[in-house]
């Protein structure tokens, strides 16, 4: 028999910090304080290997024993609460480590009790629960022998009665928190319940466990009807309306403005989806008690009050913060995204969902009316309950601080990140029926990467355990950041499921501005206005946040054109006429002539687009030498050819001096490549005017070589760009061994250069 292992002081103490409320010896004598080996009992034997016609009908742990059809107790990760089970077979799994070896782990296929605590409709749940009284279900269950804490007793009604007759469990009994009342089975997801029964007449062992189980599925709904996703645009509902498209393609189900109504906002208790725990903004949160004082009195604002031009009503639906009614041009996407979360969500397991794309796509505002969505479904009951919560690594001072986020999410508790991640590991690795699924978004990605990747493979590897219920929705920028920043043992735990979302074409560009600008009564913006900026937007990325933020500046100098022309038609215009009338004709027609200079044109859109690219840094970019440039390009060829963010110097160079070679430029040709040192010449090769060596007698191959001599200037270039904080350079005791990378945006160095002359057949253009 293999040696006994006691439990040590710091397990004890680890298990005290956790939050693991009482201890197992503590709690339950059955098993005794000493963690013994699990042992399979076969039919017919005690002991022994498994043999082609045995069958495993039990396991021991020291002198406790249990075997199929028995009803145990099962440990909680957080609490002193017991779960309830049958047992309905034993099983041996091999599973691999976090270190990939393959190991055996012995396992319980279990049939779950559940009590009342566990139905969360209120509205259809029973009021006659005993204190101690369990539901039998249908759910089955795999768990490792571990997780056995003791055997539990399960009792009718009247046999209870019967045994302790003052309808409590003696404190100081030994069955104390082990026995308890079955009257009823109940499927806890759709909130139905069997008739009331005997429990010693439909459970007399291990061979009632498949009659047991029939009975409960025959006298209980097994799902919810689920509205499907097309019946949620085709039923207008409290928070949802359909889009006004035509055709059966699924569409982004739109927000209805609530303009008047009788009956008040619920609180937050009393709501029956979980708040959105949002990225905490670094300030430091305190809790004080509100004071009280009299209100005063308040007078409300209408909108066209505080918008009382259409230029400002304009101005602030163009904005990138403010939340539109619909997210038009991403209705498959959206459909993606929702079929796949709400296949976790009703199936209760975990799932990893990479969605990726180029700035500005849409990819958090789809996410997040997905979830409002499923949100809408569930407070009217077609859905399962599921918690959210959104992790942002802009918004993080330190990517392990993700532990801390979601155990608050989860528990409501705000503990350190190291001790989040012990209690999150025990709270996943642990079986439990009362689990919630929880919905896990991971914006921008690639700010929550460490140097060990540790944060990355925890969330990943989560969902991947049976008990987890974790459904983790990562948002990157570029499409293959597993494969390139990440290891292969956690690229591979992300999973097949992967969702891009490609950049905008000028046609969705144009509807979605043309949206955005819907409802303001007049034209401020002209249509090939919008055409305009779309197509110059679509041409380089694609980013509806860039063409949203072009036409916002446009309708500013439209605004501010308007405005002087009415402040000079004002100083020149005549006298006041006594009579009122031609004085409101006069007014009307100037205004109309106001906003006629007004409207944002083509000639509007440039001017707001030569802003945006005047920026001090585009300034600065054109101003460099030639050398510079050809740095920066062949810096920028690099990092699109491979991939990578870093390059050493040496390549850099090399790159350089092929682009050289192959541009098209005579400036590079002439200043930036040096040919190599002439050979010795001879009388032949004497040019008679220059007193040089002539390249007349020498191969045409040795010619080609002179051009293709390293290029001039890269090292000063180099310098030059790091001081200035374009690049990044790592010092290093070579200089072609050093790392180069880049410290501004890729777009904004090919927005600068792309229609510089000097930097023509380089490459910047595309």
């Amino acid at each position: 028999m293999p040696p006994k292992r006691k439990r040590s002081t710091l397990d004890k103490a680890r298990h005290f910090l956790s939050g693991g409320g009482v201890l197992r010896e503590d709690s339950d004598d059955e098993l005794g304080v000493e963690d013994h080996p699990w042992e399979w009992i076969y039919d017919g034997k005690c002991n022994g290997t498994l043999q082609a016609d045995d069958k495993i009908v039990g396991a021991r742990m020291g002198p406790f024993e249990c075997h199929v059809g028995d009803i145990v107790l099962l440990k909680a990760p957080v609490s002193n609460e017991a779960w309830v089970a049958i047992l309905y077979e034993f099983l041996e799994r091999e599973e691999e480590d976090d270190d990939g070896d393959v190991v055996s782990e012995k396992k319980a296929s279990m049939m779950w009790f559940s009590s009342e605590k566990e139905i969360r409709n209120s509205k259809k749940k029973r009021d006659d629960a005993l204190p101690n009284e369990l539901y039998i279900t249908t759910n089955f269950d795999e768990n490792a022998l571990s997780t056995i804490n003791g055997k539990a007793t399960v009792l009718s009604y009247n046999a209870f009665h019967k045994r302790y007759p003052t309808g409590k469990v003696p404190r100081g009994s030994k069955q104390f928190g082990k026995t308890f009342v079955c009257r009823r089975g109940a499927n806890t997801r759709t909130t139905t319940y069997t008739d009331e029964l005997v429990w010693e007449d439909v459970y007399q062992g291990k061979h009632s466990l498949d009659s047991l189980s029939m009975l409960v599925e025959q006298q209980t709904v097994k799902t919810r009807k689920r509205k499907a996703l097309k019946s949620i645009k085709e039923n207008a509902v409290d928070d949802f309306v359909a889009s006004d498209g035509d055709g059966d393609d699924p569409q982004t189900p739109r927000k209805r403005r609530k303009v008047a109504s009788n009956t008040p906002t619920p609180g937050k208790s009393k709501q029956l989806t979980p708040r959105k725990f949002q990225t905490p903004t670094g300030r430091k949160i305190v809790t004080k008690k509100p004071l009280e004082f009299t209100p005063l009195g308040t007078r409300l604002l209408s909108p066209s009050q505080t918008q009382s031009s259409p230029f400002q009503i304009a101005r602030s639906t163009l904005h990138v913060s403010a939340v539109p009614h619909a997210l038009p041009c991403r209705e498959s996407e959206f459909e993606t995204v929702y079929s796949n979360l709400e296949a976790a969500i009703t199936a209760g397991t975990g799932a990893c969902i990479y969605i990726s794309g180029t700035p500005g796509t849409g990819k958090t505002a789809t996410v997040r009316e997905v979830v409002a969505g499923l949100q809408s479904a569930v407070a009217e009951e077609q859905l399962d309950d599921f918690y959210f919560v959104e992790i942002n690594g802009m918004k993080v001072t330190d990517p392990h601080q993700s532990y801390s986020l979601l155990w608050e999410a989860l528990k409501g508790d705000r503990v350190s990140s190291a001790h989040a991640l012990e209690l999150l590991e025990r709270e996943f690795t642990t079986p439990s029926p009362r689990r919630v699924p929880c919905v896990v978004l991971m914006d921008e990605l690639d700010q929550l990467v460490t140097r060990n990747q540790g944060v990355m493979y925890n969330f990943f590897n989560w969902p991947q355990l049976r008990h987890s219920r974790l459904i983790v929705l990562a948002v990157a920028n570029t499409m293959d950041l597993p494969e390139r920043t990440l290891s292969n043992k956690i690229s591979s735990r992300l999973g097949l499921t992967r969702i891009t979302f490609p950049g905008y074409t000028h046609t969705q560009l144009m509807s979605i501005i043309q949206s955005r600008l819907e409802g303001i009564g007049q034209v401020v913006v002209e249509a090939d206005a919008v055409q305009f900026a779309s197509r110059k937007v679509a041409a380089v990325s694609g980013d509806a946040r860039r063409a949203l933020d072009i036409c916002r500046r446009a309708v500013e100098i439209a605004e501010q054109e308007s405005l002087a022309a009415d402040a000079v038609g004002k100083e020149n215009q005549a006298p006041d006429t006594p009579s009122k009338t031609p004085g409101r004709q006069g007014q009307t027609a100037a205004t109309a002539m106001a906003l006629k200079r007004g409207i944002v044109t083509i000639g509007t859109i440039k001017r707001a687009i030569n802003e945006a690219t005047s920026t001090p840094l585009a300034a600065y970019l054109r101003s460099l030498p030639l050398a510079s440039k050809l740095f920066l390009a062949a810096l920028l060829a690099r990092l699109r050819r491979t991939g990578i963010t870093e390059s050493t110097l040496a390549d850099v160079v090399d790159e350089a001096r092929k682009m050289g070679i192959m541009a098209q430029n005579k400036a590079v040709e002439t200043y930036l490549l040096t040919p190599e040192a002439s050979p010795p010449h001879t009388d032949g090769d004497i040019d008679a005017e220059t007193s040089t060596p002539s390249k007349r007698g020498r191969p045409k191959a040795k010619r080609e070589q002179d051009r293709a001599a390293r290029a001039l200037g890269m090292g000063i270039a180099a310098q030059q760009l790091a001081d200035a904080g374009i690049i990044g350079v790592e010092g290093r005791h070579g200089d072609r061994v050093g790392r180069v990378r880049l410290g501004v945006g890729e777009d904004d160095i090919r927005g600068a250069l792309r229609e510089d002359e000097e930097s023509a057949g380089l490459g910047l253009a595309a």
